[in-house]
């Protein structure tokens, strides 16, 4: 695929190192992003940066998700309640599954110890995806823009650490 100027690009990676597993992703522009390009990827890092904050010692699963879909809503963006994060550890995919959308207060515990993937995927249009030939690129069915933002979580007994920092926002 030929990335043209005013494009974004989600990039999503995953480490191993002395077995263990880290997942992080950032969407980018190629060049310059529009107004609604920007405000797509603004959103997101703001989503990310809300869920990792609620990620607390005594807090659920579901705090998570409702903090992704109240910035998204807000916004006036949609998420994509069918991909969602995930637990990290020797594996890059475990559990607990981790969605972008929820109720606060709800889910699975979070405890000192638990290693997420937190990870925003928001959208411009329509939330319905279409998985892409190689089986792991996924492209909106309607064509519209869309965006993910991705770290590596663990929860602590002072809060939240992100174990896969860029830039200086962590």
């Amino acid at each position: 695929m030929r990335l043209d100027e005013g494009d974004i690009v989600s990039l999503d990676v995953g480490v191993t190192l002395d077995g263990w597993v880290a997942d992080a992703a950032r969407t980018v522009p190629v060049g310059e992003a529009g107004a609604a390009d920007g405000h797509l990827i603004e959103t997101a890092e703001a989503a990310l940066a809300d869920a990792v904050a609620v990620c607390r010692p005594g807090g659920h699963i579901g705090d998570i998700g409702a903090a992704v879909e109240a910035r998204a809503r807000t916004a006036g963006l949609q998420v994509f309640p069918s991909l969602i994060g995930h637990g990290v550890g020797r594996a890059l995919h475990e559990e607990p599954q981790v969605p972008n959308v929820g109720r606060a207060g709800t889910g699975r515990p979070l405890e000192v110890g638990l290693v997420i993937a937190v990870e925003p995927m928001l959208t411009l249009g329509r939330a319905a995806i279409r998985m892409a030939d190689d089986g792991w690129s996924v492209f909106t069915v309607d064509g519209a823009r869309a965006t993910h933002a991705e770290v590596t979580v663990a929860i602590t007994e002072q809060g939240p650490r992100v174990l896969t920092p860029w830039g200086d926002r962590w």
